[in-house]
């Protein structure tokens, strides 16, 4: 595996973010694994190996990065180190990450083992809504997009993602946990409703006995056969549109 640490410039600083993928001569389909709420771990990193591991080009970036430096010993998890997560998870808007997606566009256009063409991308937890609003603001750019219990997809604000989905032009894909309530049944209900009203291609999946964070072997919540279940349907999702031939 090729892996390094790399700088994303964007309009608003530099971005550092983790690239990996396969050795070898060729380029590889990218994929942009936005992260979740608790940010930059090696957990997340192994995530990003095993995308690579599958003829991937894996984009991990630190969506944190204007607020500086943030790493979160999980473990060690209380309430006070809840109240930063939340305040950090706040700060972001779809609007600036869509800035920060931009970029990260330029980005792997610019690599030598990218290979040309569409990507994918994947976001647990709070980035649901970033990989929604990612896959309408640039339509032509995501062909497979994926959410993992994504949480503030639907929402009454005027920039709520799923306002975007008439746009989108790609496939998605949402897992989602049966007991979380961060995305409830209603919760879970009204995206359908807008996918299906926008005409989006997409499947949502509702893993029973999971709960929120079940893709995460390092968490409480962790559930192998969820977590495995969604992987494969990740790697067939971006398999379907990435790696077509000719």
């Amino acid at each position: 595996m090729i892996e390094k640490e790399v700088m994303v410039t964007t309009k608003h600083g530099a971005m550092p973010s983790f690239a990996v993928c396969p050795e070898g001569p060729g380029s590889y389909p990218a994929i942009i694994l936005y992260m979740d709420a608790p940010g930059i771990r090696e957990e997340l990193r192994n995530h990003a190996r095993r995308i690579a591991k599958h003829g991937y080009f894996c984009l991990l970036p630190d969506m944190y990065y204007r607020v500086g430096t943030l790493r979160f010993d999980l473990p060690r998890r209380d309430d006070g180190m809840s109240a930063v997560i939340r305040a950090a998870m706040g700060h972001l808007t779809n609007a600036l990450v869509m800035d920060d997606t931009a970029a990260m566009l330029s980005f792997l256009d610019a690599q030598e083992k990218v290979k040309p063409g569409p990507i994918g991308c994947v976001g647990h937890c709070m980035s649901g809504r970033f990989i929604t609003a990612a896959a309408a603001t640039f339509p032509t750019r995501f062909a497979a997009s994926a959410s993992l219990y994504g949480v503030g997809i639907v929402t009454d604000k005027e920039d709520s993602a799923h306002l975007g989905l008439p746009k989108v032009k790609g496939e998605l894909y949402y897992g989602f946990a049966e007991t979380d309530s961060s995305a409830p049944p209603a919760t879970i209900e009204a995206l359908r409703s807008a996918l299906d009203k926008a005409g989006t291609r997409y499947a949502i999946d509702i893993y029973p006995g999971s709960l929120h964070g079940y893709a995460f072997a390092e968490r409480q919540a962790y559930h192998p056969l969820a977590a495995e279940e969604s992987w494969s349907k990740l790697f067939a999702l971006w398999d379907r549109h990435l790696k077509k031939s000719g």
